[in-house]
Order: structure tokens, then C-alpha cells, then sequence
């Protein structure tokens, strides 16, 4: 199972999986203004690629973003190319 851990900041943030406790990837963003994150970077670690660790970290920010009521601008390509894939994640772009 992939747990998700949220940092967040005024300025910054991360989502952070763990997959048993074993650290599995890394998803940051930055502030831009209050209504909105840019989610800059993804890392998944080469031991769980193919698991699903990125799109449960980017799962996880579409929900903070909805339950805050948040837009995300996805500049890293992983981010990118999810949002283009699944229209059900559209409303909070």
C-alpha cells in the first residue's frame, strides 16, 4: 500500500510516498498566490517505477486542491501528461 505524506509552507510544498515505510517518491510545487500551486517536480525511485507511486502522489494533490478549493498548473511533464490523459482531473486545473 502507498501512503502519502503532505509538507506545505507559504511558499512551498511536497507530497512524499512511502511504499512500507521505504521512501517511493517525491511530488513538490510551489505557491503561486493563495488559489493556486504549480507542481514543478515528480521522482519516483527506480525500485517502484511502474507501481503507481506518481499518480497516487498526484491524486493526493488534486484532492488537497479540491478540498481547498485550489487550481494546479502542472509544469513537470509527468504532471503534464496526466492532466492531458484524465479528463476527471480537469476541474482543478
Amino acid at each position: 500500500m502507498i501512503e502519502v505524506k503532505q509538507n506545505n509552507d507559504e511558499k512551498h510544498g511536497s507530497f512524499e510516498a512511502f511504499i512500507d515505510g521505504n521512501h517511493a517518491g517525491l511530488m513538490t510545487y510551489t505557491w503561486a498566490g493563495e488559489d493556486r500551486f504549480i507542481i514543478d517536480h515528480t521522482e519516483v525511485e527506480e525500485a517502484y517505477n511502474g507501481k503507481g507511486v506518481g499518480k497516487e502522489m498526484l491524486l493526493t494533490a488534486v484532492n488537497f486542491a479540491r478540498d481547498r478549493g485550489k487550481k494546479i498548473i502542472p509544469l513537470c511533464p509527468f504532471a503534464k501528461a496526466s492532466f492531458q490523459k484524465d479528463e476527471s482531473l480537469k476541474d482543478v486545473l
